[in-house]
């Protein structure tokens, strides 16, 4: 199957571990090249750095909650010497979430600013720099544009304890997703913006939450597939939503990817006295 992807060039945010990590291998098996951004490790994109080289592999490091080094890494994505070209897809994948379950009564505004800062300014940030570096791109290359914003149930239907994290991911999924469909158009006629939104996956950043059956039950309580996602069941999707080939004429939308979730379980039968 020709996804339409060969040689285009990809960038992913958050590259290094989970739903990043299996992003990155997804593209790089449909032929893409890839720049796979990290903010501390680069270690876990070594086996595939072996695998399949300079020429369609390459990692990048960035602090994406500051402009300066979101503008750097672009301009490094895109360096002539690269031979990648401009970035033609970019998926949105980075976020932070705290353990923790920590109320608004009792949520600091140092967490609530830097949770904002770290998930929904620094998106902002790669999705401006993005667009900014479409606006230069040949004709050709703009055919194949595309952005992907990584959001989350808890964007959709909340999550008790996590308010900062899911006000993010939320105004990832529709604020931002359904301006940036309109605007992308403007420089890039094809061009597409739709988010992903993620149960619970077994992640790196999901591991110690997942340890508690108590979690494990209230997140699968109304999910009929009764299971938790794996990276490789978001990433596949990642690519299928980013092909031209394949999702041409989707845009503007958010695909929930949960299992069948039909909402969060609020009340268990001690809560109801029964």
């Amino acid at each position: 199957m020709d996804f339409g992807l060969q040689d285009v060039h990809v960038l992913v945010t958050g590259a290094s571990g989970g739903i990043g990590l299996a992003t990155v291998r997804s593209f790089l098996q449909v032929g893409a090249r890839v720049t796979a951004h990290y903010n501390t490790k680069s270690t876990p994109l070594e086996p595939l750095l072996t695998e399949h080289g300079s020429t369609h592999l390459r990692p990048l490091q960035a602090d994406l909650s500051r402009e300066d080094d979101t503008q750097r890494l672009f301009a490094a994505a895109a360096d002539a010497q690269s031979g990648f070209g401009p970035v033609q897809v970019v998926v949105i994948n980075h976020a932070y979430y705290e353990t923790r379950e920590v109320p608004v009564a009792q949520m600091s505004l140092a967490q609530w600013e830097s949770t904002i800062s770290t998930n929904l300014t620094s998106s902002f940030l790669v999705a401006r720099e993005y667009l900014r570096g479409l606006e230069k791109a040949e004709v050709g290359k703009k055919e194949k544009a595309a952005i992907v914003l990584i959001g989350s149930t808890a964007g959709k239907y909340g999550e008790q304890g996590h308010a900062d994290y899911s006000a993010t991911k939320s105004a990832m999924m529709y604020g931002l997703c359904l301006t940036l469909k309109n605007e992308i158009v403007k420089i890039a006629p094809k061009g597409r913006v739709n988010a992903i939104a993620p149960g619970w996956v077994k992640t790196p950043m999901a591991e110690e939450s997942l340890k508690d059956p108590d979690v494990v039950y209230r997140a699968l309580a109304t999910s009929p597939l009764k299971k938790v996602a794996t990276p490789q069941d978001i990433a596949g999707q990642v690519v299928v939503i980013s092909s031209p080939s394949l999702s041409g004429h989707i845009t503007g939308q958010v695909l929930m990817i949960e299992g069948g979730m039909e909402g969060r379980l609020l009340n268990e039968r001690k809560d109801l006295g029964l």
